[in-house]
């Protein structure tokens, strides 16, 4: 008998920024390892396009803006009353910023914090609620190598993946005694939207360096999801706290 330790089957599992990149792969993996998948972004129509990627016709569409981050909390508890009991919020959606800090504005350092550590945050405040977890489960949240390491021009960027990580070891701290699993990935340089919107910010020369900087080249969405699925199954049973890296490399140097 052949026996998958990463199955999903019918696991409720929150995906966010699922409208593309790494939480449009993740959704993928997750449909293919039997998980009913629910879709968070903003952007109805491409919501649309990943769901029709997706195996399995169990899967929805929640379109909300975790910007709003007051009103997770009553929006997770309507996810999981239209969806069932949720075991696991991969939480995917963020903002890059690449600005030096001597043309930075607070209000663009406010804005990248609320999207990339307010609403963290606050999704994890809202999977504790009674009636909304299944009895635990895990949540995972997409932060980057540039909470481990600095970059110029990234200042703001770098200070909320930090922060993402101080959080996670925080969170499982707190939210063990519940069953709760918080864990963070934290990926290099992948073939992503981001990555297109960077290449239009840089020279040839100068991706061709970051390149070079991944011992591995950069990586792909699917890399990533492999990372976040693994924490969110069984493989991650005894998993909680952790930072994982998945880089190519990038932070051995």
């Amino acid at each position: 008998m052949m026996i998958n330790p990463m199955d999903m089957t019918g696991r409720v599992t929150v995906v966010t920024g699922a409208s593309s990149g790494i939480g449009r792969a993740a959704s993928l993996l997750l449909s293919q390892l039997g998980a009913r998948v629910v879709l968070v972004g903003r952007n109805q129509d491409r919501l649309s396009q990943t769901l029709a990627m997706l195996e399995g016709s169990q899967h929805s569409i929640e379109v909300f803006d975790l910007t709003s981050t007051d009103d997770i909390p009553a929006w997770m508890k309507l996810v999981a009353q239209r969806n069932g009991l949720i075991s696991g919020v991969v939480h995917c959606a963020g903002e890059q910023l690449i600005f030096p800090v001597r043309m930075l504005k607070s209000q663009q350092v406010e804005e990248l914090l609320r999207i990339n550590v307010v609403s963290a945050i606050m999704l994890a405040k809202s999977f504790r609620q009674h009636g909304v977890n299944d009895s635990g489960g895990a949540i995972v949240f997409v932060s980057s190598v540039m909470g481990e390491v600095g970059a110029p021009g990234r200042s703001a960027y770098c200070a909320s993946k930090g922060a993402l990580h101080s959080l996670t070891k925080s969170l499982a701290m707190e939210l063990a005694k519940e069953r709760i699993r918080v864990n963070c990935v934290a990926p290099g340089t992948v073939k992503t939207e981001m990555l297109d919107e960077a290449q239009n910010l840089l020279t040839d020369a100068q991706i061709a360096e970051i390149e070079s900087m991944q011992p591995l080249g950069f990586g792909t969405p699917r890399d990533i999801a492999h990372a976040l699925v693994f924490l969110l199954a069984e493989t991650g049973r005894w998993i909680t706290g952790s930072v994982l890296i998945v880089d190519g490399g990038y932070t051995a140097h």
